[in-house]
């Protein structure tokens, strides 16, 4: 679990990164505009391209912490074993949804690659953002894979900054 971890951590930076780039590009795009009447040919297509895959960068990052929207309204009368099963057949489910996404991205990619799909004002190759997009969207398949199969206590809830809490479990007095 280390290493997935460590990635989903690497690809939660890359996405950081980018969206530090849309805004030094924004930032840019606003001042040539502002001071030389000028903005940045096909800024929005790179920052729509940018945003959409970080996005998918976070998504490991986001399931590795199990940082995923729960409606656990109707559960907590639920027996804690209850909620750990409900949370390893989420995971589950998310595993083959995620899977399925990957697989059908790569498609698309591969078809934005062998058409030679880009930008409207750029022409930037569109296959380039699911080449971004699809190793993430992997990682967040088997992060959640492993999540299912093994009910890790080493995965973290989001709201458990001490990073030793198990899923549906209280914390340890201080």
């Amino acid at each position: 679990m280390k290493l997935l971890n460590a990635l989903a951590r690497f690809s939660a930076v890359l996405a950081g990164l980018l969206l530090v780039g849309i805004t030094l590009l924004t930032v840019g795009s606003v001042v040539g505009r502002t001071l030389f009447g000028r903005a940045i040919t096909g800024d929005f297509e790179l920052v729509a391209f940018a945003a959409g895959a970080a996005v998918a960068l976070f998504l490991p990052w986001c399931q590795i912490r199990r940082a995923n929207i729960i409606v656990d309204f109707f559960t907590t009368r639920s027996s804690m074993q209850a909620r750990r099963r409900m949370d390893r057949m989420g995971s589950l489910i998310m595993a083959a949804v995620m899977a399925l996404l990957a697989w059908r991205t790569t498609l698309g990619g591969l078809s934005a690659w062998k058409t030679g799909s880009g930008s409207m004002m750029m022409g930037f190759p569109e296959w380039v953002i699911y080449a971004f997009m699809v190793p993430a969207i992997v990682l967040s398949a088997l992060i959640a894979l492993h999540q299912a199969m093994f009910d890790s206590a080493e995965i973290p809830k989001a709201d458990s900054p001490d990073f030793s809490q198990q899923p549906g479990h209280e914390r340890p007095p201080s």
